[in-house]
């Protein structure tokens, strides 16, 4: 490949409707309702659907911070340039350390998700099929990726659009024919407290559940990083990220409302992700042939997903490299396809070798859970911290940029929303609801302090070596393309913040 090191990622490639999947995509509809959102169930019984619209009114606080920051600020960058601008530039880049770290985990992830699925789904359906030959599943999903990344953003974010609305398509109509089926046991006291879990009445347990269920909401941010591939980034990346964080948080009220409704709420704390009990288990037992298209959507979940975080982890360690904070090789573009090839390649490698020695080390499931766990826990932190960024970007911004509601008002709801999700994802038990990690999944803790530390240690390097390259997390490389150029910090910038590019 002939790559060069320089040059601007493709302008104008993609529109909403691409940006809107790349968001709805990376939240996994089909795998967050047929695996993630059922964990509520154990705490919020048949009032899980209840438990889900709490969980959707406290994520739209933190989506409605971040599409704020997005049309303030749209830069590869997202999340690092926010806390960068909000904060400090030290902030931003500890915050882009982090975030890529576990955005690039985010694909392996998935890819075992892939693997053991299928391979348990064919074990099932043939028994002459090995259970335990899930690896080339997952290989298979990694180079369609790679593929995908490599031609380049147009073609990344179609086969993400494509892939997004066919789950959401199964998800949909098998949600229509349960409602149908359930007939007269449509009721909307689901969305009410009556019907929690034993030893969790009331309240407490559409809390918990809701607690549970915040975690399937992550990934809304994630159109952000495609803003400078993006037509008229400022607009389109408010729409999207709220879009997504809305329509996705609809869909799994609803979904969840036609399954509670069918199964029966008053026993729904027994459904689960698999088994009888579960929406593979219903479908097979209730309607045919139907499963293999649940199947085949929660397997074309996995691919999205990753696809989707693969070019948040590509884009964002793209914008680290530009400004010298990552090797300056994570920068390098195609000169055709615009792709950042380089950063492709090492996020091929790294979930190549995370799939495989984690899936054979321990097994794909449990290095399926330890990943989640790391990656949970950075996403969860990286989201109260971007609350935290959009309070004080604003109020950097002067008296007449700054509302209340919007950025303060918010901001505090969506920290309040977090902080239980966070204590949960890292296994802290602070609630009576929250389990204690066991090993090898409690090794996340000290995965996560360790990348933070070497993080700080860079960072304290570049401070006193190249103290214009943390300065440079700041900056807005979009405006320099723009009838800004002069000021590549935008027209409302803070000027006296010190982080002006030098």
């Amino acid at each position: 490949m002939n790559e060069e090191p320089t040059g601007a990622l493709r302008r104008d490639a993609i529109g909403l409707r691409e940006v809107l999947f790349q968001s709805v995509t990376a939240m996994a509809p089909a795998a967050a309702v047929a695996a993630s959102i059922p964990s509520g169930a154990a705490f919020a019984g048949g009032s899980l659907p209840l438990a889900v619209l709490v969980a959707l009114v406290a994520c739209l606080f933190t989506a409605s911070c971040v599409a704020e920051l997005a049309r303030e600020l749209p830069a590869a960058g997202s999340v690092a340039t926010y806390a960068a601008r909000g904060l400090h530039p030290a902030v931003g880049f500890l915050v882009g350390w982090a975030y890529v770290f576990v955005e690039m985990l985010v694909p392996p992830l998935l890819l075992l998700q892939l693997g053991f699925t299928a391979a348990a789904t064919l074990h099932e359906e043939w028994s002459a099929y090995p259970a335990d030959l899930w690896w080339p599943w997952a290989l298979a999903g990694a180079a369609v990726i790679a593929v995908a990344g490599y031609l380049g953003v147009r073609a990344s974010a179609r086969f993400g659009t494509v892939l997004g609305v066919f789950e959401i398509l199964v998800l949909l109509v098998f949600a229509v024919l349960l409602i149908g089926k359930a007939g007269g046991a449509n009721t909307l006291t689901v969305f009410g407290t009556a019907h929690t879990a034993d030893g969790y009445t009331g309240a407490a347990g559409v809390f918990a559940g809701s607690v549970y269920t915040v975690l399937a909401f992550a990934g809304f941010e994630a159109a952000a990083p495609l803003a400078e591939e993006t037509r008229d980034p400022r607009r389109t990346m408010h729409r999207a990220v709220l879009g997504a964080a809305l329509g996705i948080g609809l869909f799994y009220v609803l979904t969840t409302y036609a399954m509670t409704v069918y199964f029966g709420p008053d026993r729904f704390a027994e459904f689960g992700a698999s088994g009888a009990a579960s929406w593979e288990g219903v479908a097979r037992s209730s309607f045919g042939l139907f499963w293999v298209l649940v199947f085949l959507a929660v397997v074309n979940s996995t691919i999205a997903n990753a696809n989707a975080c693969a070019n948040v982890s590509t884009r964002t360690a793209f914008a680290l490299a530009r400004v010298r904070v990552l090797p300056g090789l994570l920068a390098t573009l195609h000169p055709r396809h615009r792709s950042p090839v380089a950063g492709i390649a090492v996020q091929t490698v790294v979930a190549v070798t995370a799939v495989l020695g984690l899936g054979f080390a321990y097994d794909p499931v449990t290095a399926f859970l330890l990943l989640a766990t790391v990656i949970v826990t950075v996403v969860v932190g990286v989201y109260i911290i971007v609350n935290l960024s959009c309070t004080g970007h604003f109020l950097r911004r002067g008296r007449a940029a700054f509302k209340p509601v919007r950025h303060l008002l918010f901001p505090v709801l969506g920290i309040a929303a977090f902080v239980p999700a966070l204590l949960t994802a890292a296994g802290l038990p602070v609630f009576d609801f929250v389990t204690e990690l066991t090993a090898p999944v409690s090794y996340a803790g000290p995965v996560v302090g360790a990348w933070l530390g070497v993080g700080v240690l860079v960072l304290l390097v570049l401070v006193r070596r190249h103290p214009e390259r943390i300065a440079e997390t700041a900056r807005v490389h979009l405006d320099a393309y723009g009838p800004d150029a002069d000021h590549a910090y935008g027209p409302d910038a803070d000027r006296q913040s010190g982080t002006a590019p030098r």
